[in-house]
C-alpha cells in the first residue's frame, strides 16, 4: 500500500499517514510498531515523555526495513527546554532509538510561562545545520507562538503537530500554518474514538462508503491536507487505519464532518499547559 508523501518546506518528504505510539506502554510498543511496519506504515511518531522510545528501537532493529525507507519522529519534553538541555535531550533520544539521525524533531509544547521555546528552537536550528535531523518542527504551538518563533529566528518550522479532529478543527492554527508554509499534523485524530465515531454523520458516511467510522474520519483529515498519526495496539485496527486510500469523500461530506466542530479538546490547552 502506497501512502502519499507531503513535501515539507525544506524539501523533505514525509508520509501523510503514520503510526503514533502515545500511551502505548514500552513493553507493548515493539509488538505494536512491528504490526504497523508489517502493515505498511513507514512513519513512526514517538516522544521522550511517552517512555517508549526503546520499544520503537527494538521494532525498528528487527524489522529489516531500510533506514532510508523510514521516517522517525520524536519530541523534546518540557523540562528539557533551553539551548544546552535540548541538545543533551536530543542525544539521549537518539541513543534510546538506536539511530544515527532523526527525520523530524519537535518541541512538544510551547510552555509559554517557561518562555524557553525560542532558545530551544536555536538548538533545533543547530541540530538541523549539523545534519543530525532532517527536519525540525513544533507541537501544540498556537499562532502567536509560531509567529514569535519565526520573527525572532527566521526559521519556519516544517511541521506543527496539534490536536485536531472534527470536534476541534483548529481552523486558526491551520490557517496560520498554511500562511507560513508549515505542514499541519493531527494528533488524537479520532478524538479518542467513542462519541465522535458514533455521530450520525460519521456512521452514515461509513455505511455509504462501506467503511469503518474511523476510516471515514481519517479520510476527512487527508482531504483537508493534514498529516495524521492514528494509534492502536490491535493489529487488525492498525491495518484498517492504513486502508483509507481506496475511497474519496465529497466536498459535502467533508463539510458535514467539519460541522461537528465544538471546540472540544481531549488534551491540554497549549496556552495554559506548562
Amino acid at each position: 500500500m502506497t501512502v502519499p508523501n507531503v513535501k515539507l518546506n525544506n524539501g523533505v518528504e514525509m508520509p501523510q499517514l503514520g503510526f503514533g505510539v502515545f500511551q502505548v506502554p514500552n513493553d507493548e510498543t515493539e509488538a505494536a510498531v512491528t504490526a504497523a511496519l508489517d502493515a505498511g506504515y513507514r512513519s513512526i511518531d514517538t516522544a521522550k515523555i511517552y517512555g517508549n522510545e526503546e520499544g520503537v528501537a527494538a521494532a525498528l532493529a528487527k524489522s529489516g526495513v531500510a533506514r532510508d525507507e523510514l521516517f522517525i519522529t520524536t519530541k523534546l519534553w518540557n523540562s528539557d527546554q533551553g539551548y544546552d538541555s535540548a541538545l543533551r535531550a536530543f542525544d539521549d533520544s537518539l541513543s534510546r532509538l538506536g539511530l544515527e539521525y532523526l527525520d523530524l524533531y519537535l518541541i512538544h509544547w510551547p510552555t509559554p510561562q517557561r518562555d524557553r521555546y525560542v532558545d530551544t528552537w536555536r538548538a533545533f536550528e543547530k541540530l538541523l545545520a549539523d545534519g543530525r535531523v532532517r527536519a525540525i518542527g513544533v507541537s501544540n504551538f498556537q499562532p502567536d507562538h509560531l509567529r514569535r518563533l519565526v520573527d525572532e529566528t527566521g526559521t519556519v518550522p516544517a511541521v506543527n503537530q496539534v490536536e485536531l479532529h472534527p470536534y476541534l478543527t483548529n481552523e486558526a492554527v491551520r490557517a496560520t500554518d498554511a500562511e507560513l508554509g508549515i505542514a499541519t499534523e493531527a494528533w488524537s485524530p479520532l478524538a479518542k474514538g467513542g462519541d465522535l465515531l458514533a455521530e450520525d454523520v460519521v456512521t452514515s458516511l461509513a455505511k455509504k462508503y462501506d467503511r469503518t467510522a474511523a476510516q471515514v474520519v481519517l479520510r476527512w483529515h487527508l482531504r483537508l491536507g493534514n498529516i495524521v498519526i492514528p494509534k492502536s495496539v490491535t493489529p487488525s485496527r492498525i491495518a484498517e487505519n492504513l486502508d483509507v486510500f481506496g475511497f474519496e469523500l465529497t466536498d459535502d461530506d467533508v463539510a458535514s464532518l467539519s460541522a461537528l466542530e465544538r471546540g472540544l479538546r481531549t488534551g491540554p490547552d497549549p496556552d495554559q499547559f506548562n
